[in-house]
């Protein structure tokens, strides 16, 4: 019985101490400031999108061998 009550006594603490936090999810403030961390996690993502599409490039470049090369090698 104790137990019981322990884990009840802990539900309702639990959501007392986390109704603010979802009450402050539908405020104007948090909603713009969430869009706006969005916003910029995206613009790095692609930032580093193109960056590693941009080192990637001379490196395939440099990883081919000639006939010569591998001929030389055996």
């Amino acid at each position: 019985m104790s137990s019981s009550m322990g884990m009840a006594s802990v539900f309702v603490l639990s959501s007392l101490l986390l109704s603010p936090l979802a009450m402050a999810e539908e405020s104007p403030a948090f909603v713009a400031q969430n869009a706006a961390r969005a916003a910029a996690f995206e613009k790095s993502q692609a930032e580093l999108a193109a960056r590693h599409q941009n080192d990637a490039k001379p490196q395939q470049t440099q990883a081919t061998t000639s006939p010569q090369d591998q001929s030389k090698d055996s």
